[in-house]
C-alpha cells in the first residue's frame, strides 16, 4: 500500500480563552485523515471550522495540543522536510514595492539557487502563472488575482512534492477563480499532492478526487465528492411527455413540476414501481428515471445545521 503523502492521527488543538485565559476553545478535535500522493484534496468547511488552523498546524506555523501528522512520511516537526512543501496562506502579505520578478527571485534564494537558475525559474513560473508580461510591475499595482497568481508562483517555485493552498479562491472574481483552478488542475497533471482549503463547493466539486468535510473543529466525512453526497437518496426522478389536457393524464402532470414540453414528477424510493404503472395508464411517454442525489452543497449546509443546533442545545445545557 503506497505511503500517504499527508496523514494525521487524533490531531487537536485547543485555544485559551476567557478572563485570564482559564478555559479553552476547541479548533480542531481528533482529526484523523489520509491524503494520498497525486491526489488533489479539498478540505471543506464554512467560516471558522478549523481548516485555517488545520493547515497551520501541517505547516507548524502552530503547535498541536495532542495527536500527530506526517507529511511524506515524516512527522511535520521535521524542519528539512518542509523543504519538499509549496504553502499559499489565506491572507499572504508581499512586499508592494517589489516587482513580481524580484518577489521571486527573492524567494529562490532563499532555496539557495545560483543565479542563472533563480532567472530561468522565475521566468517559468511568471509564464505558468500567466504574468510573464507583469513581471516588472510593482505588486501594489496587482488586482487580487494577480496577486494570488504571484502567490501561487512562490509556492510551487522550487518544484515541490506537496502544495498546502488555504482558501486559494476566496475573494476573486469568477476570471480570477478559473485562472486559479487552471493552475492547481496542471499541477495535479504534473502529478503533485494538492491539499487546499475552501468553502467554494462547485470549484471542489470541479477539482477534488477526493473532499473531506469539517465542521465546528470535527471530521464528518472524507471521499469523492459524488460518494460524499451519495451516502442517501433523496428519492427517484420520473421525466415524462404527457398532454396535460387529456382527460387520463391530467391528474399525473397535476403532480408534476413542467419544463418545456416534458414534465418531472418526484417521488419516493419505495414508491417508484406505482409511480411508473400510473404514467403508463395515464398514456404518458416516459423519457428517464434517475436517482435524486442531495449536491455537495446541500449536504455541507446539511452538517451546518446540524453542527450549528448541537451547538445551541450545549449552550442551553449550560445555562
Amino acid at each position: 500500500m503506497p505511503q500517504p503523502a499527508i496523514e494525521t492521527e487524533s490531531l487537536t488543538k485547543d485555544y485559551p480563552t476567557g478572563f485570564l485565559h482559564m478555559k479553552t476553545k476547541r479548533s480542531v478535535e481528533n482529526l484523523t485523515m489520509q491524503v494520498g500522493e497525486g491526489e488533489a484534496f479539498g478540505f471543506l468547511g464554512p467560516n471558522g471550522a478549523g481548516k485555517s488552523t488545520t493547515l497551520k498546524l501541517l505547516m507548524g506555523i502552530i503547535f498541536p495540543t495532542s495527536g500527530s501528522a506526517k507529511i511524506l512520511g515524516r512527522p511535520i516537526s521535521d524542519v528539512a522536510m518542509h523543504a519538499e512543501i509549496g504553502y499559499l496562506p489565506e491572507q499572504p502579505y508581499f512586499y508592494d514595492y517589489l516587482t513580481a520578478a524580484e518577489l521571486l527571485d527573492y524567494f529562490a534564494r532563499l532555496f539557495g539557487f545560483s543565479a542563472a537558475e533563480r532567472k530561468e525559474r522565475v521566468a517559468r513560473m511568471l509564464k505558468k502563472v500567466g504574468l510573464e508580461t507583469a513581471g516588472k510591475i510593482q505588486l501594489r499595482k496587482y488586482s487580487k488575482g494577480m496577486l494570488q497568481r504571484v502567490g501561487l508562483a512562490q509556492a510551487i517555485l522550487h518544484d515541490p512534492k506537496v502544495v498546502i493552498l488555504d482558501e486559494p479562491m476566496s475573494g476573486l472574481d469568477p476570471i480570477g477563480r478559473r485562472e486559479v483552478r487552471d493552475i492547481i488542475l496542471e499541477l495535479k497533471r504534473e502529478g503533485k499532492t494538492i491539499f487546499f482549503s475552501t468553502h467554494i463547493l462547485t470549484d471542489a466539486e470541479m477539482l477534488c478526487d477526493k473532499v473531506g468535510v469539517i465542521v465546528g473543529g470535527k471530521l464528518q466525512g472524507v471521499g469523492k465528492p459524488d460518494e460524499i453526497v451519495g451516502m442517501k437518496s433523496q428519492g427517484m426522478e420520473i421525466l415524462f411527455e404527457a398532454d396535460a389536457g387529456d382527460a387520463r393524464s391530467a391528474a399525473v402532470c397535476a403532480k408534476a413540476s413542467k419544463s418545456g414540453s416534458r414534465f418531472a414528477l418526484r417521488v419516493p424510493d419505495d414508491s417508484l414501481y406505482p409511480a411508473l404503472e400510473e404514467l403508463r395508464a395515464a398514456g404518458a411517454k416516459i423519457e428517464s428515471v434517475s436517482q435524486i442525489k442531495p449536491t455537495l452543497e446541500e449536504y455541507f449546509l446539511h452538517l451546518v445545521a446540524k453542527d450549528r443546533a448541537q451547538a445551541a442545545a450545549i449552550e442551553v445545557s449550560e445555562k
